[in-house]
């Protein structure tokens, strides 16, 4: 059953708690495993690979099986309904409208005595995305992956994705192309992340590495930070709900189910000033479970990681809420953009009775791949800045670099670095050169 917490005493640890619930001892045996398995496969490549993806996944490839055939990206579209690929249309279409809202441009500033400055920006030359398999299918991922990428203008997109039973789910091969993606391996976990990172016979390593996985992945991904770029070490999904009076516990339950039906360490904690709502909201979880088709695991996610905090304002509410820093925000208030003045932390907030975590999960268009674990308080969600890098621009005349010439002598002098000195000296005083 949800937990209803009144006693504010212990509503801080218990929101600390949660927030922490992937710093167990169990880490440190498993980061252990990760190092094993990146360095086999940096040393060994694809036959590190393919020993892994047996060992782990009891999947059996060949160097040459490891990539998907142009026959099977043909076949997946004639395994998938006109509906749902149709609804993969339409995602496309509004994450990519979103998303080019959010190219940054590169811009130059002419300044006195000839003096520009400027920066500019440059895709990577190869993007890695992850896809995770495990539990469901993810299509979404695919295009909240990809897409940013392809906008972004990178020249060449690998996807890595673990098969069950032999198989990619078509749903994902089909999202993948409907994004532009072709270049599709059947290999996940952690040697999915260093045959990206480091590259293999047939795995090209590439620059950078997104998508969201199980503790393995997250790990190897940590790892590997430093010879490539992550976007985030994305944790168990969680969701936060305010809500008042005004909210429909109904409602709030299903909210509050749909982040804990991903995985029995998902969080889902409803923060209200409502005494009856909670109660309410407790009752239609119990409900709802009953005949939940994912209920063992949404039974241990509710029931470690649940949580109902009553409290006494919206302002109380909002300051809980950013010591958490969500995922996913929900406000299910009488005026939301209101409350969102005074919300600093999170990783995407939704705003209303009728907006639901969901329409953001697959086709609103701002990217479902978010910070977790309070990494809100510093991190954003994945988007085209991800796939981008950005150079200064300078260049100064004779007369700009005559003008500021005393004043870096002075910093270099400072610094005991005479040779950078001597590089400006050299161009504003008759040196012997």
């Amino acid at each position: 059953m949800l937990r209803i917490i009144t006693q504010q005493s212990d509503v801080r640890s218990e929101i600390q708690r949660i927030c922490e619930r992937t710093q167990d001892e169990q880490v440190l045996h498993k980061e252990a495993t990760v190092r094993e398995v990146l360095q086999a496969v940096k040393r060994q490549g694809d036959k590190a690979v393919i020993h892994y993806t047996a060992e782990f996944d009891q999947q059996i490839w060949t160097p040459e099986e490891l990539r998907v055939t142009g026959s099977e990206l043909d076949a997946a579209y004639q395994q998938v309904s006109n509906d749902l690929l149709q609804s993969i249309r339409l995602a496309c279409e509004k994450i990519e409208a979103f998303h080019r809202q959010r190219v940054p441009k590169s811009w130059v500033h002419f300044a006195d005595d000839e003096v520009v400055l400027g920066k500019r920006y440059t895709p990577v030359d190869r993007a890695g995305l992850y896809i995770p398999g495990g539990r469901a299918c993810y299509p979404s991922t695919v295009l909240m992956n990809a897409i940013p990428a392809k906008v972004a203008g990178v020249p060449r997109i690998v996807m890595v994705t673990p098969a069950r039973d032999g198989k990619i789910n078509p749903a994902v091969l089909v999202a993948a192309q409907e994004a532009g993606i072709n270049e599709i391996y059947r290999v996940g976990g952690a040697q999915a992340i260093a045959a990206l990172a480091y590259g293999t016979e047939t795995i090209p390593k590439v620059n950078v590495i997104t998508g969201p996985g199980n503790i393995y992945v997250t790990l190897a991904k940590k790892l590997v930070y430093g010879t490539v770029g992550i976007d985030s070490l994305a944790g168990p999904s969680e969701v936060l709900v305010i809500a008042d009076e005004s909210a429909n516990p109904v409602y709030v339950a299903t909210d509050l189910l749909a982040q804990a039906e991903h995985d029995p360490m998902a969080a889902a904690i409803l923060i209200t000033t409502d005494v009856s709502l909670a109660k309410q909201v407790q009752i239609a979880v119990d409900k709802q479970l009953a005949d939940h088709p994912r209920r063992i695991d949404t039974e241990k996610a509710i029931a470690h990681y649940g949580l109902i905090v009553v409290v006494e304002s919206l302002e109380a509410a909002a300051e809980l809420s950013n010591q958490f820093a969500p995922e996913h925000l929900e406000l299910e208030v009488k005026d939301p953009w209101s409350l969102i003045n005074h919300i600093r932390h999170a990783g995407a907030i939704f705003l209303g009775s009728s907006t639901p975590e969901a329409v953001g999960d697959y086709l609103a268009g701002p990217n479902h791949t978010l910070p977790t674990s309070g990494a809100a308080r510093y991190a954003s969600a994945l988007g085209v800045e991800t796939f981008l890098k950005h150079s200064s621009i300078i260049q100064y005349s004779q007369t700009a670099l005559e003008k500021v010439a005393y004043a870096i002598d002075v910093l270099a002098t400072t610094e005991g670095l005479p040779s950078h000195a001597d590089s400006v000296k050299r161009r504003v005083e008759k040196y012997d050169n």
